[in-house]
């Protein structure tokens, strides 16, 4: 007996999203990156930006 897989409504919404985001920048990642910084850029409050780390030493 073969049973159907579960789906995520959501995961396939954001699947969805980024197929279109792809097709949208030719499938081209520099112009998909350039993409997703312009939104960054008009969203600046929605955006996280962390200080930079320490590495531990081994």
């Amino acid at each position: 007996m073969k049973t159907k897989q579960w789906t995520d409504p959501i995961v396939d919404e954001i699947h969805d999203i980024r197929k279109k985001m792809a097709e949208e920048s030719d499938y081209d990642l520099d112009k998909f990156v350039a993409r997703l910084q312009e939104s960054q850029k008009l969203r600046g409050d929605r955006v996280v930006t962390r200080p930079p780390r320490k590495l531990k030493k081994p």
